[in-house]
């Protein structure tokens, strides 16, 4: 059994990020109890007069169709040749490599490349490291990690700006929930699993509680029934809202029917019970 994990281990985090906390900061137990906002580097500021505009629309669902059209527009989504790319060049097929392509790709497999797109921007902007995709990630030097980085260097191959149309997918997600729920602060959410014994750290508590270290990108639901589906077990986390790069009511048609959440990671705390 493993010491107490209230902070991120250093073996799961980057010294350097992309936001206003260090890893081990917003990794740690801590940081689940007592969130603050995370801002992304300059994604808030190169985007300002988009937020702007979104604060004049009262209505979600037009805000939703506000911010998908600046996105194509920004970023050039629906006119790629202005953007270099060429088609009859390529040795690597990009097709539409969009915010939207990660997030479907997602939906049907987080080991696809897509998956390996989005657990590289949590590296990248959070410093929460890649733990597990298509299985355990426990040596820089394994073939496992050589496969996780081919993945992800195909996914971000020649793509438009792609991390950074994360960057402000989640910006504008977080401006959402500010919207949306003010004041609050978790979501309680639920995730199924077979192998409790795969996670990194598992610490028991008292009451079914323990305390566990989650890969960097993982999906969750607000449905418990749904999570049932997904495994023996369920756990229950109270996820804080900066946590979250998704939620299945943000845009329309995305992960809306699992209400399904992508919930970055880190040390929770949980509560698991068995079906």
């Amino acid at each position: 059994m493993t010491s107490k994990p209230t902070t991120l281990p250093a073996y799961a985090r980057s010294s350097i990020n992309h936001c206003n906390l260090p890893a081990v900061i917003l990794g740690g137990l801590t940081y689940q109890k007592h969130p603050v906002p995370l801002m992304i580097d300059g994604a808030m500021e190169f985007h300002r007069q988009l937020f702007r505009s979104l604060d004049e629309i009262d209505e979600a669902s037009v805000r939703a169709v506000h911010f998908q059209d600046y996105m194509s527009s920004s970023f050039l989504l629906d006119h790629k040749d202005r953007a270099g790319f060429d088609a009859e060049s390529q040795r690597v097929r990009r097709g539409k490599a969009d915010y939207l392509r990660l997030l479907r790709g997602w939906m049907f497999d987080s080991d696809s490349i897509e998956g390996a797109v989005l657990k590289r921007w949590v590296e990248s902007r959070f410093g929460l490291l890649t733990r597990n995709h298509r299985g355990p990630l426990r040596d820089f030097e394994s073939s496992a990690y050589h496969a996780y980085q081919a993945d992800f260097v195909r996914g971000l191959y020649n793509t438009n700006a792609l991390e950074a149309q994360l960057d402000l997918l989640y910006s504008y997600c977080q401006y959402e929930l500010r919207r949306r729920f003010p004041g609050q602060q978790h979501w309680s959410l639920y995730r199924g699993i077979n192998r409790l014994e795969s996670y990194d750290e598992v610490q028991p508590l008292a009451d079914n509680r323990m305390m566990v270290l989650l890969n960097n990108l993982n999906s969750f639901s607000s449905d418990r029934e749904h999570a049932c589906a997904f495994g023996d077990s369920v756990l229950t986390a109270q996820v804080p809202l900066p946590k979250l790069l998704y939620f299945y009511d943000l845009l329309p048609g995305i992960l809306k029917v699992e209400r399904e959440f992508l919930v970055i990671g880190g040390v929770y705390e949980v509560e698991s019970a068995s079906y």
